[in-house]
């Protein structure tokens, strides 16, 4: 019969006997742990000294001693040599000190779960007796699989303090979720949620889990940002998890900061999963490296609604490439201030709407035909908009691309 137990190693001494390919894949899961781990091996392999060179464990280029046990808490025999993973197993159990024999299963006292890890969760499957541990790892991945989809209700069940968890979303495709975002959303008894982002999600939700709507669009803000704030405050304060869920990146123009600040001051736990943030990610599904050596080594972000203001003015005079975000509106202004500032009016521009959906559009001009071109086209946010040469149509066929531009960005 085996006990599954949790070993809190962080800190604690560990020693890996065997620096070879078996023995770093161990004690690489320690380090992990946080573990002071050490290594013995008179002939290590190139990877442990490179971890020993970055001074992330201590490597001891030499046979294992006896000795080599004092203080230490787990040990894992990990040679090539069977004899020499029993006599430090024998060592081991000598000095009552927990240790895993990778050569011969039933000589150890303990056995290492192949385990995922899902927030504060650790999922561990163990072989028993003579099983393939192999079959541990694919039942392991399997279970972490359904766990990390989004598959499992992860709630605390036990009364805690309330908490605020600010997801960043991504554009809108749910395979564009972090899987920390994904567990996130799964721990949720209150979600509050973005017009936009990966929202098909919150139909995986139990239906007892309250789903609070607080999107805007363009001209309709029908819930303020203030209490929005209040409303994360309140239901966190009552001991629930809520879960900010917010289209792209909670800290580009995301208002997260004004989330998180107003947590902090209420004493509310709050932390922040990042997602993708559009800037980047919906110019890339369209085609577009927002950056490209030898083209453009720099990139600026702006927000439509401030307009053309001298930083972005600046970048687009320079060279650089300038992403707009909730820009629409705003686009008209913005090209005719670009042309008076000096701005090639050729430069090229592409509009994405809806980036990462099926209605995913990519409307191409330059800076003197935008506005035009988006009415005719019935431009509609939301939408991205990239001004640069990288936005022209075909850029990545270009032979520039190929160019060693002579450095690395």
């Amino acid at each position: 019969m085996t006990t599954l137990v949790g070993l809190d190693l962080a800190g604690r001494r560990v020693l890996v006997v065997g620096a070879g390919a078996v023995g770093m894949r161990r004690a690489r899961r320690l380090l992990d742990d946080a573990a002071h781990v050490v290594l013995v091996d008179p002939s290590p392999s190139d990877d442990a000294r490179r971890v020993a060179s970055h001074g992330d464990a201590e490597l001891f280029v030499r046979p294992v001693e006896e000795a080599d046990l004092d203080d230490v808490w787990f040990v894992v025999a990990a040679t090539a040599d069977p004899a020499v993973n029993g006599q430090v197993a024998a060592w081991a159990r000598a000095r009552r000190t927990w240790c895993v024999n990778a050569s011969d299963r039933r000589d150890g006292s303990a056995r290492m779960a192949a385990s995922s890890t899902h927030g504060d969760l650790a999922l561990g499957v163990v072989s028993v007796g003579d099983a393939d541990p192999r079959r541990a790892a694919v039942v392991r991945d399997q279970l972490a699989a359904h766990v990390a989809g989004g598959e499992v209700d992860l709630r605390r069940r036990r009364v805690r303090r309330g908490r605020v968890v600010l997801v960043g979303s991504g554009p809108g495709d749910p395979g564009l979720v972090p899987l920390a975002g994904l567990e996130a959303l799964m721990t949720a008894d209150v979600v509050v949620t973005d017009r936009l982002g990966a929202t098909p999600l919150l139909d995986r939700l139990p239906p007892d889990v309250e789903v609070v709507n607080v999107g805007k669009s363009p001209t309709n803000h029908p819930v303020p940002q203030a209490e929005i704030n209040a409303l994360l405050v309140d239901r966190a304060l009552r001991g629930l998890t809520v879960v900010r869920f917010k289209g792209g990146d909670p800290y580009v123009f995301g208002r997260g900061g004004e989330e998180m600040h107003a947590c902090r001051l209420a004493g509310v736990e709050v932390s922040v999963v990042p997602g993708i943030t559009s800037a980047f990610s919906v110019p890339a599904l369209a085609g577009i490296p927002v950056t490209q050596r030898g083209v453009s080594t720099s990139v600026h972000v702006s927000s439509g609604h401030v307009g053309a203001d001298d930083a972005t003015l600046a970048a687009l005079g320079a060279g650089a490439t300038v992403v707009l975000l909730m820009a629409v509106s705003a686009l008209s202004a913005i090209c005719e201030a670009a042309t008076s500032a000096g701005v090639d009016p050729g430069l090229p521009v592409a509009i994405i709407e809806s980036g990462s959906t099926h209605a995913q559009r990519v409307t191409r001009a330059t800076l003197r035909t935008a506005p035009v071109v988006a009415e005719r086209e019935r431009v509609r946010p939301p939408a991205v908009i990239v001004m640069g040469r990288v936005a022209a149509e075909g850029f990545l066929d270009d032979p520039v691309c190929a160019t060693d531009g002579g450095g690395d960005d």
